[in-house]
């Protein structure tokens, strides 16, 4: 993990190329302190990360975002009134790279959406 204690994982499911997780913010995190105080929100390339991260779970593999495409942030993410997110990523190996077609929700809100090629890191 990246930014240690940012996230924990609840649930984690990885089927039939489909990764279905719960995650829960940790509103208290020293990221939410400047970003923005008194006002938190959850920073974009954040969620990158955890997409990412989450990725490399579900297939073992240490990997590097190469490319992101129609990145769509639709819904401010504030810890402290929705600190539980779902999320689902498609992941489809191609060659040595892994696109995936990602998305966050809280509620029925979607939050953010996203394609992306990562690859392989050495």
């Amino acid at each position: 993990m990246l930014i240690p204690h940012f996230y924990s994982v609840k649930e984690f499911n990885f089927t039939d190329n489909q990764l279905k997780a719960i995650i829960e913010l940790n509103p208290a995190h020293d990221v939410f302190k400047g970003h923005f105080p008194n006002n938190p929100v959850t920073p974009g390339v954040c969620m990158l990360q955890i997409l990412k991260e989450l990725t490399q779970q579900a297939t073992n593999t240490n990997l590097f975002i190469k490319e992101c495409s129609n990145v769509k942030f639709m819904a401010l993410i504030n810890p402290e009134v929705n600190a539980v997110l779902a999320i689902t990523i498609d992941i489809n190996k191609v060659e040595e790279n892994f696109k995936i077609k990602a998305s966050a929700s809280f509620d029925e809100t979607v939050a953010l959406k996203v394609n992306a090629l990562l690859t392989q890191q050495l």
